[in-house]
């Protein structure tokens, strides 16, 4: 049987954590040659290279949740019953409900006043917004450039002043859209338990199925 073609939102993510590698990669080749040949180093490239690196781990943690493809230990939960594997698998899902909402709270709180917008009120549970914060939309990044197409953002974020640099509301991004998706990933994939479409959470034996994958499609041709 044909295994179902990918999905736009599938091979959007995967194109976008692709091109981040991609990027590093040059930024990282780039400034070694700038740097050991022409005596010239690319000053913000180091600061971006770990911001792409942040976006890429981020993403991937939750692409990785909704493919089921993180590792795990499973040499206890193999030897249950279904029944049993089904209840551990549920308790499984709850507690990763539970860790990427605290995640995905704690993630839009530190973004938020960099947005000029407010924080969550309450340590575990979100109570509310804030009705009184300091907005932080004027911090810039150390060494990153602000790119000509984002000068907008002046005017939303910096009462219409110029950026000498990108500002952090930019690369932190990532922390409220990483987190967001966990929990999303992490609901539906306590929805495939629940359901019975699966009787665990993740697989910590993808790579023998894999090759025994490769092996029957050697054997075939």
């Amino acid at each position: 049987m044909q295994s179902k073609p990918p999905g736009f939102i599938d091979v959007l993510e995967e194109n976008v954590m692709a091109g981040i590698l991609g990027i590093m990669t040059l930024l990282t080749f780039a400034n070694v040659v700038t740097r050991y040949i022409f005596n010239f180093n690319i000053l913000w490239a180091l600061e971006v290279t770990v911001f792409m690196f942040a976006w890429l781990v981020i993403l991937g943690s939750s692409y990785a949740l909704k493919k089921s493809a993180h590792l795990g230990v499973d040499a206890i939960i193999n030897l249950l019953p279904t029944g049993p594997r089904r209840i551990v698998g549920l308790i499984a899902g709850g507690v990763v409900i539970a860790f990427s909402f605290l995640m995905f709270k704690g993630a839009w709180d530190f973004w938020a006043n960099f947005a000029e917008l407010p924080a969550t009120e309450g340590r575990w549970f979100p109570l509310g917004f804030e009705d009184e914060f300091r907005g932080r939309g004027w911090y810039e990044t150390t060494s990153t450039p602000i790119p000509g197409f984002m000068r907008f953002l002046e005017d939303v974020f910096n009462n219409g002043e110029p950026y000498e640099k990108m500002p952090r509301l930019v690369p932190y991004l990532v922390l409220p859209v990483g987190m967001g998706l966990l929990f999303l990933r992490a609901v539906q994939a306590f929805w495939r338990l629940w359901t019975g479409q699966t009787d665990r959470l993740i697989v910590s034996h993808e790579v023998e199925e894999d090759i025994a994958q490769i092996a029957s499609l050697e054997d075939r041709n």
